[in-house]
């Protein structure tokens, strides 16, 4: 049976117009245009839809999912009209002019807003934020579906399956997330068949900041690109596989130990790295099966960085698995595809739900801090849900 579309009021009532300006508070019209201009992106003459409405309406894409493209930039224009002081009139434009400004727009506008937005959002001693005065952050990837169409299968490529291939090509995520409030703070999209290991090889370099504690799974691990991470000065705790040669050299107070690492090149073990390694078992209620974990960090005191402490600290990773929930279950609702039908748009549309999650995790951070809660107490679901229906302030977008 035909799954019936949602729609919006026909009159949109304040409550709509609000929730744009939760999106114009993450990143304000003088932003926008500053943007446009740097990629010559900018509306040459007046339009049905000129560029920064066309930015606005790709960020509300992702609040309102199940609504008709139409619907959603009606209440996009409505609204930005609304908070400019001006009165609301009706916008109508076809699929087609719709694509059409998108395509105009481009994918390079959404993803330098981005770059330009997402930050680290905690202020030192935020609850849930930070361990020992270090940022406590995570790294993974995801895959996204597109559309299947032609143009996003050769681009993005289909992951494999255990028999044949999968529904729809996947673009491949890859996020650091600060751990206290979900917030993701930089991010790279890619055709499935980059690994993940090697975007963060590009990106971590420019990613990764002195006052970071950065956590990643072992699908991370390797000699070169825990070099880099190094290099950038942050505090690493990465899980290994058990295949990984770590002989104990000095075993210290907490019951880790010192031990070096080699690249797998280097047969005359000469340029090594000293890593501290921490082994554990999980067992007990709540745990399905006894799993062992071994960690490796750089942080080499145990004074200054307790085992035990570690151990802890690093379960708190799976914090971005529940960020990669909130994209593809909270916010993408029944639409388990994303809309696009060509690579350009996909990677605009990506944008757009990270700088629309960003704006939710910011405004939860906000109020979570206020009363002196970790951010973890609120539940995005139901913050969507206010965003969409009754956020109570909004921020003014010039006319």
């Amino acid at each position: 049976m035909a799954r019936t579309r949602k729609s919006l009021p026909e009159k949109v009532d304040v409550a709509h117009l609000i929730s744009t300006g939760v999106l114009a508070s993450v990143c304000p019209r003088a932003l926008i245009d500053e943007v446009l201009q740097e990629t010559g992106r900018a509306s040459q003459r007046n339009r049905l839809l000129p560029a920064p409405a066309v930015v606005y309406y790709v960020m509300a894409l992702a609040l309102w999912r199940d609504a008709p493209l139409e619907e959603v930039l009606r209440v996009v224009c409505e609204g930005l009209q609304w908070l400019g002081g001006g009165e609301s009139e009706a916008v109508q434009a076809s699929k087609s002019a719709i694509s059409q400004a998108r395509t105009r727009l481009g994918p390079e506008v959404m993803q330098r807003l981005a770059q330009r937005v997402l930050r680290p959002l905690a202020e030192p001693g935020a609850p849930g934020s930070w361990y020992r005065g270090l940022r406590v952050m995570a790294l993974d990837g995801s895959g996204m579906d597109v559309a299947d169409e032609r143009a996003n299968a050769e681009f993005f490529g289909y992951p494999t399956a255990t028999r044949g291939q999968s529904a729809f090509p996947q673009a491949r995520l890859l996020g650091l997330v600060e751990c206290g409030t979900h917030a993701v703070v930089a991010a790279d999209i890619a055709p499935y068949a980059r690994s993940e290991r090697a975007m963060a090889a590009q990106r971590l370099p420019q990613w990764l900041r002195q006052d970071m504690l950065v956590m990643a799974d072992r699908g991370f691990y390797g000699f070169k690109l825990w070099g880099l991470a190094c290099a950038s000065g942050a505090a690493l705790l990465w899980r290994v596989n058990s295949v990984l040669k770590l002989p104990a050299q000095q075993v210290l107070s907490d019951g880790s130990y010192l031990s070096t690492v080699f690249d797998s090149t280097d047969s005359a073990r000469r340029d090594g790295r000293l890593v501290r390694v921490i082994e554990y078992t999980l067992t007990g209620a709540g745990v399905a099966a006894q799993e062992s974990y071994r960690l490796v960090t750089n942080l080499l005191d145990p004074e200054a960085a307790p085992a035990l402490e570690l151990a802890a600290l690093y379960h708190e990773r799976w914090e971005i698995e529940g960020v990669f929930d909130e994209f593809k279950t909270h916010l993408r609702a029944a639409s388990t595809v994303l809309r696009s039908k060509t690579p350009d748009l996909v990677h605009q549309e990506l944008w757009g739900l990270l700088l629309a999650h960003f704006a939710i995790r910011q405004l939860m951070a906000q109020a979570a801090w206020q009363r002196g809660l970790d951010p973890d107490r609120l539940s995005f679901s139901h913050a969507v849900r206010v965003i969409r229906r009754k956020m109570p302030q909004a921020a003014a977008v010039p006319p």
